[in-house]
């Protein structure tokens, strides 16, 4: 939010609380917030005072206008702030009577409603397009690089009390190491703990395999779809799920190839056609499917580097192999015979 914005905050929030803050705006004030721990507390403690002048006993024992006059004496109790236009003050007392009504009708606590509304705000969300990677560092110095078509989400308090992520897609890892508070990465189907560590984390939604690769330290891996025993990896192994089976494998690894990723690189050795498309279309934001079904098992050999060769190069090299024909329709790729 721009400095000279600074002096509307409360009447920001309180639109925000009421619901009534149109999108533009309300990713202003997300932003804003979420811009410093001191913004944060700011806004937290004008949300319990709203909440606790506009919803509970003081709104049914005062009524609407009432509670909106508490709120504002509870502001200026708590800290003294620069005055707001009295225009936007009675349109904001609108919004209380309002969200008066809605907290009776839905019997809702001011306490339940408000940590809802912290939930909205708790999570920082980051994204690696399609087509793109993003690399990045968490709080605690920890190297994150997600991979295309990748999301992860964490906590604006990581760190505090915790450190946890939720991958969807694939991610490396480069883990400060901290004895006193384990790492924990969890997806739809795998969770892993670890003190500090690197490894390699693979969970797309629409692929049937998950795959964590380790590449020194320990990590524990405990299965969220069917109850086992958790496992352990040493340097040099990896853990793969079949998504339909359920259960966890673990199997030696020859070379780090599966970081190659991070360079640009796509290797497909005899790769089933399928999968080697999700790659593709993840790798270059493109859509491509099969004419034929039956093409779906067809295996592939190939190493190509998408930092130096564009879709059409590779889909030429493969055509060059006398397995596959392409065509263009629109914006999509289709694989024929």
């Amino acid at each position: 939010m721009k400095e000279n914005e600074l002096y509307d905050i409360d009447a920001w929030i309180a639109e925000y609380l009421s619901g009534e803050l149109g999108p533009t705006m309300k990713g202003e004030l997300e932003a804003w917030v979420n811009a410093s721990e001191e913004n944060r507390r700011y806004f937290l403690q004008r949300e319990e005072l709203w909440f606790s002048a506009v919803c509970g006993e003081e709104l049914e024992k005062f009524g609407a206008n009432k509670a909106f006059e508490a709120f504002r004496r509870r502001i200026k109790a708590a800290e003294a702030q620069p005055a707001v236009g009295q225009s936007r003050w009675r349109k904001a007392l609108r919004y209380v009577a309002a969200v008066a009504v809605l907290c009776m009708v839905a019997h809702f606590s001011y306490r339940q409603g408000g940590q809802d509304l912290k939930d909205t705000l708790a999570w920082i969300e980051v994204e690696a397009p399609a087509g793109s990677q993003t690399r990045m560092r968490l709080p605690d110095s920890t190297l994150v690089v997600l991979n295309a078509g990748s999301r992860m989400v964490y906590a604006q308090d990581f760190g505090v009390e915790s450190r946890e992520v939720q991958l969807e897609g694939e991610g490396y890892f480069e883990v400060t190491r901290n004895e006193r508070q384990p790492f924990r990465v969890s997806s739809e189907n795998i969770a892993l703990t670890v003190l500090g560590t690197k490894f390699n984390f693979r969970d797309y939604p629409q692929e049937d395999e998950v795959v964590v690769s380790l590449r020194e330290g320990l990590v524990t891996l405990d299965n969220r779809i069917r109850e086992e025993a958790p496992m352990a990896l040493k340097p040099d192994e990896r853990m793969v799920m079949d998504k339909c089976q359920g259960r966890m494998k673990r199997e030696r690894m020859a070379t780090d190839s599966y970081l190659k990723w991070m360079d640009g690189k796509l290797e497909f050795d005899g790769t089933p056609l399928d999968k080697v498309i999700q790659v593709l279309e993840r790798s270059y934001d493109a859509s491509i499917r099969l004419e034929e079904d039956s093409l779906a098992g067809l295996r592939l050999y190939g190493s190509f580097n998408r930092n130096e060769q564009g879709l059409s190069d590779i889909l030429d090299i493969l055509q060059a192999t006398g397995k596959i024909n392409y065509r263009l329709q629109k914006d999509s790729v289709i694989i024929i015979y």
